[in-house]
């Protein structure tokens, strides 16, 4: 079973973060704060997108980075599965083929690729949709093929930012029960970014505020919102974000 522990220091433009977290195999841990307050960055400095300036990434006995040592792993030698706020599909491939494009960067031949991308359709309900294009389907659709995507790798890793905040409300309620059933069974540790208490009650079983790239509050999540640190995690609490 793998766990992530990160001390994570990143600059983006004039802005840096310092976060440390843990998060074990099979848990959730969400990420929520106001705007600008780092959420985006830590998932990409986890990724290997935004470089480290100062810490660690350590995923099971893997080392992804460690800047005392300069290491520095490629995103794609990370096994981190990773679905963007909107999604990133490939426009001029097949859903079949942004599915299988995880296997292929991972070494996969082309058939067996498109195999385990078949297979991950039809898990997600699209197997019938697999030579449509990405302008062809719903937002809901789109949010299952990223989804779909980000699996197919066989992560070790799964981050999410925002999964479901392009979703109009009714298709949002359906989508977070379907992927609560993906984390549920996924074995690896996963990080949602969201601003919304309901995914927060629903996917997670850790809670993790930021503000201004710190860490504020890091707790169960009844914990949390029991018992906030700081005025915007009591506006959370209150249910004010969704």
């Amino acid at each position: 079973m793998t766990a992530l522990e990160a001390q994570v220091g990143a600059r983006r433009g004039g802005f840096d973060i310092d976060v440390r977290l843990t998060v074990e195999p099979g848990q959730t841990l969400a990420v929520v704060g106001p705007n600008g307050a780092g959420k985006s960055t830590l998932l990409q400095a986890l990724a290997g997108i935004v470089p480290l300036a100062d810490g660690r990434i350590q995923l099971g006995a893997r080392t992804l980075a460690d800047t005392s040592s300069g290491r520095e792993l490629p995103t794609a030698d990370r096994r981190i599965g990773y679905v963007f706020q909107d999604y990133l599909l490939f426009p001029h491939l097949t859903l079949l083929d942004n599915v299988a494009f995880g296997p292929r960067a991972r070494g996969a031949t082309r058939v067996d690729a498109r195999g385990i991308a078949r297979e991950w359709l039809d898990r997600v309900g699209l197997a019938s949709a697999q030579g449509r294009r990405p302008h062809e389907i719903s937002g809901g659709q789109a949010q299952r093929v990223a989804l779909a995507r980000a699996l197919a790798s066989d992560p070790e890793l799964l981050l999410l930012d925002e999964p479901l905040a392009a979703l109009d409300a009714e298709t949002r309620v359906a989508m977070r029960d379907e992927l609560t059933d993906h984390l549920t069974r996924f074995a690896g540790p996963a990080i949602v970014i969201t601003h919304s208490r309901a995914d927060v009650t629903q996917l997670a079983s850790r809670l993790m505020v930021m503000e201004v790239g710190r860490v504020v509050q890091s707790a169960p999540v009844a914990d949390a919102l029991g018992t906030p640190a700081s005025g915007f995690a009591e506006r959370f609490a209150a249910g004010d974000f969704g």
